[in-house]
Formats: structure tokens, C-alpha cells, sequence
């Protein structure tokens, strides 16, 4: 695929119990660069713009009010395949189907509570990406590691 961004977002529930630097650790870990990071209250129109893609089904309310709910973590990783490796290091969105190691598996309960939301696509994360950062707040740089990492 090459190198890409994509868009996480630690939700309210993962924030709340402190996992915002055990989540950004592993994504670090893995080799995905850090272009952007911020900490927000999720506004009630940047929620609907964000899952406008479920307006009108059942869970929709609740969805908007939960992730306005509280402090939030925004963040744009830049990676080979970034979309890709972000989603699996995740797993399910249902906590009981995410397999061990993943984020999900490892701090999730319910579906409704799962500690993150990742972009499925890299045309999903350009998206989702320009809904919480303008272009100035991503970074361009070169880790050292670069070398390391990339063929």
C-alpha cells in the first residue's frame, strides 16, 4: 500500500480510565509515526459530521451523546499501510470478538464502550483527519528510526 496517515480517536471511556499513553505507546511500538495529537471535548456537530454514515439507525443518539460525553483524544498516525496495521492492532469493534494482544481485546467491555475508533480506509482517515486537524497541525518530519523500520 506505501505510506499513509490515518485518524484514531481514544474515546471518552478510553481517557477516562487512563489508557492514553498504553494506546499511543503500542501504536509507537509498532512503527506508526505520530503526525498530530490533541485532546478535546468532542463538540455535538463535530459528532454528527464524524458518524454522519449512521444517522438514522437505532444507536445513533446514544452514539453522538456518549462520544460528546467527555475528553477525547485525537490523533493521525503515518505508517506503511497505516489504515491497515492501525485497524488490525485494534481488533472488533465488539470487545468479546477482538482477540488477545489487541487493543480492544485487552481494554474493551461492551460494544458501546470499546476505547477507540480507528479509520476503516485510508479515504476514511483523509476524511476524518480534515473533520478534527487543519493542515497546520500535521507535522512532517523524519524519525530516526525511519531506516529501521522501511526498506
Amino acid at each position: 500500500m506505501g505510506i499513509e496517515r490515518t485518524f484514531a480517536l481514544v474515546k471518552p471511556d478510553g481517557v477516562q480510565r487512563g489508557l492514553v499513553g498504553e494506546i499511543l505507546a503500542r501504536f509507537e511500538r509498532r512503527g506508526l509515526k505520530l503526525v498530530a495529537l490533541k485532546m478535546l471535548t468532542v463538540s455535538r456537530e463535530l459528532a454528527e459530521a464524524y458518524y454522519a454514515e449512521h444517522k438514522g439507525k437505532g444507536f445513533y443518539d446514544g452514539l453522538i451523546q456518549y462520544i460528546a460525553s467527555g475528553p477525547a483524544v485525537a490523533m493521525v498516525l503515518e505508517g506503511d499501510d497505516a489504515a491497515t496495521v492501525a485497524r488490525q492492532m485494534m481488533g472488533a469493534t465488539d470487545p468479546k470478538k477482538a482477540g488477545p494482544g489487541t487493543i480492544r481485546g485487552d481494554f474493551g467491555q461492551q460494544i458501546g464502550r470499546n476505547v477507540i475508533h480507528g479509520s476503516d480506509s485510508a479515504e476514511s482517515a483523509k476524511r476524518e483527519i480534515a473533520l478534527f486537524f487543519t493542515a497546520a497541525e500535521l507535522q512532517a518530519y523524519t524519525r530516526v528510526d525511519a531506516a529501521w523500520l522501511f526498506e
